[in-house]
């Protein structure tokens, strides 16, 4: 049984399944925490929660592809995925109290594609950093 869990496609797929399940939960977080709902608003055609959630996705995804080449285990990649994300959360708390001019949740949900695009770029860029201190 041992030869099974060593194989490297079962390992792959393993830890593919895990991402997929943990990014489903992530993101209902996310939608948790915003105002607007991101599916919807996207399904309206609105770019800048489009941006705001690719960027969410990214960093999610890149935060893991970090844990996945510097732990052995799904558990451990999962518990640093787990650890990432809440530090990408906390990201988005201070992005939000930086800005007192304006509500970065009113902002993206009215389409304002500057404000998106500049959370897409804090969600990516911050996974680089969460990613390179898992590493």
């Amino acid at each position: 049984m041992d030869q099974f869990w060593e194989n490297q496609y079962i390992q792959i797929a393993a830890y593919y399944s895990v991402v997929i399940l943990c990014m489903v939960v992530f993101l209902a977080i996310f939608e948790a925490v915003t105002k607007y709902k991101n599916w919807e608003e996207i399904k309206k055609g609105n770019i800048a929660v489009a941006m705001a959630t690719g960027g969410k996705i990214f960093g999610v995804a890149n935060i893991f592809r970090h844990t996945i080449e510097h732990h052995t285990s799904v558990l451990t990649m999962v518990g640093w995925g787990i650890y990432g994300f809440v530090l990408l959360l906390v990201g988005y708390f201070i992005f939000e109290f930086l800005t007192p001019k304006f509500k970065i949740d009113d902002e993206i949900q009215h389409d304002n594609r500057a404000v998106g695009l500049i959370s897409m770029v804090i969600s990516i860029g911050l996974s680089y950093v969460i990613g390179a201190g898992i590493s």
